[in-house]
């Protein structure tokens, strides 16, 4: 059997409910839809970190934050663990990342052969590939420059406060990110050698803020036009009072502006869904469609309104835990297929190894999505935005604890987690929730060790060199030792 193909492809601030086949009903998603009815669509799908750096190195690993390490944004993946495109890659697979990878150092070391660049926050934005680019052909992404340049935006101009940094690019749309990571992506299916299977990681900048779609794209949606999600409340409610100054003002949020943040939201979705439609035809157009791979997902959601909150800094609510997923397996096995069965973004790394049959390692925590006999009673979810906090949720319950805190929410019958029954003097689920979160940290995922037999070592007289050589002999005059104290 040959091996498939795999092509991941990521979004970035993505909430789940804002796909067309995850039921939204303004969107237009249909290359997304299209993909959706050839695999496996996840309704009830997690990030374990809804912040980017974090869930991405999750992704990778298929290990959750507090055994990868990687805690907030400027972090970096140890040498020693193991990722996709690791393993593919002993096993015969091309390896190339294509878009925003937020890896410190930019181009880190996790297993690719190849990256092409294009990111958004940091550091990494004057090193990529992307924005080399813009500066050779004289273009600068000031709209996107004055949202995360934290030198910049304290003297952003009243319009960008006034529409929560909702505007269209001062880019055009092939220069925009999204065309240029897509632009790349084909660039790279279409040099494909013929025999060499192939793992690329296709990772866009959007959704995620300024919601800035470029002219042709900014007037796709009419604001009064859409349906508010699920959750948004005209008031911050108290509970998130602590949230109000997060990135914006949210007392300042209102229908209005909510709605025209919307339109432009769903213009940069719908943007990327454009550029999924021309990475679907690259691969048809190589013959490698039906046999490959494809996931599609994002590394967290957004509230988009929910609890009167915009953006992902705030509560671990479902709006920006909750991810698309989306399988497509080889020979379109198990087409148009949706499930609510439980899922987390730790699952795919051992996903992709089974389908591509390069073994795992089993003290991994995620499981095979293809398994459909397993299924999670639990997902799990930290943060330290700012402070320390943990999640358990099961299909119906939801338990998010911190050092002063809990909260604990019926599912079932507060879907848009309003009413905290951490106090309720009936306990419910939360001794149970409590032992599965406490097996979690402590069992289920244990911290894997790290070993670097090359790393530094202290620069002194007595200390060898490392040579191997020398080593062996060494143990074998100690083990000769032992073995005549045993003759005598």
């Amino acid at each position: 059997m040959t091996a498939p193909d795999v092509v991941l492809i990521q979004a970035d601030q993505l909430r789940a409910d804002c796909l067309g086949v995850t039921g939204n009903p303004d969107v237009l998603t249909p290359h997304l839809d299209g993909l959706a009815a050839d695999g496996t669509t996840f309704t009830e799908a997690f990030c374990p970190y809804p912040v980017c750096t974090p869930s991405r190195y999750s992704l990778l690993s298929g290990l959750y934050p507090h055994q990868h390490g990687g805690l907030d944004n400027h972090s970096t993946l140890a040498p020693g663990i193991d990722t996709i495109p690791r393993v593919l890659r002993r096993h015969g697979y091309q390896t190339t990342a294509v878009g925003k990878m937020h890896f410190t150092p930019t181009y880190l070391d996790v297993g690719y052969q190849r990256m092409i660049l294009a990111e958004q926050h940091g550091p990494g934005r004057y090193d990529d590939d992307y924005h080399r680019d813009l500066r050779a052909a004289g273009l600068a992404d000031v709209v996107d420059l004055t949202d995360q340049e934290l030198t910049v935006r304290p003297d952003a101009p009243p319009a960008y406060w006034d529409s929560f940094g909702t505007g269209t690019s001062n880019l055009p749309d092939e220069w925009h990110s999204t065309t240029w990571i897509g632009d790349r992506a084909v660039e790279e299916i279409r040099g494909w050698a013929p025999d060499t299977p192939q793992l690329l990681h296709v990772s866009f900048i959007k959704p995620h803020h300024p919601f800035d779609p470029p002219a042709g794209w900014a007037d796709r949606y009419r604001p009064e036009e859409l349906t508010l999600l699920p959750g948004w409340r005209a008031e911050l409610p108290s509970a998130d009072r602590a949230w109000r100054q997060a990135y914006f003002d949210h007392d300042r949020l209102d229908e209005q502006r909510l709605r025209a943040t919307m339109a432009a939201y769903y213009a940069t979705i719908s943007q990327l869904d454009e550029q999924v439609g021309r990475i679907v035809a690259a691969l048809r157009a190589q013959g490698r469609y039906e046999s490959s791979t494809i996931v599609f997902t994002a590394d967290h959601g957004e509230y988009l309104g929910f609890h009167h909150l915009l953006l992902k800094h705030g509560p671990m609510y479902d709006a920006v835990l909750r991810v698309p997923l989306i399988m497509k397996l080889p020979g379109n096995q198990r087409a148009g297929r949706r499930t609510d069965a439980l899922a987390s973004t730790v699952d795919v790394a051992p996903t992709v190894a089974g389908i591509c049959r390069t073994g795992h390692d089993p003290r991994l925590p995620g499981r095979d999505l293809t398994d459909t006999a397993s299924r999670r009673t639990h997902v799990f979810a930290m943060t330290r935005d700012p402070d320390p906090a943990y999640l358990v949720r099961s299909a119906t319950h939801k338990l998010i604890t911190t050092a002063a805190d809990e909260m604990l929410f019926d599912l079932r019958s507060d879907p848009l987690e309003l009413r905290n029954l951490a106090r309720d003097p009936d306990p419910g689920a939360m001794p149970e929730l409590r032992r599965a979160a406490l097996r979690w940290l402590q069992f289920d995922a244990p911290v894997p060790p790290y070993v670097d037999e090359s790393a530094a070592v202290l620069d002194a007289p007595n200390v060898p060199d490392p040579d191997p050589e020398a080593r062996r002999e060494h143990r074998d005059y100690f083990l000769a030792a032992v073995r005549e104290s045993r003759t005598e």
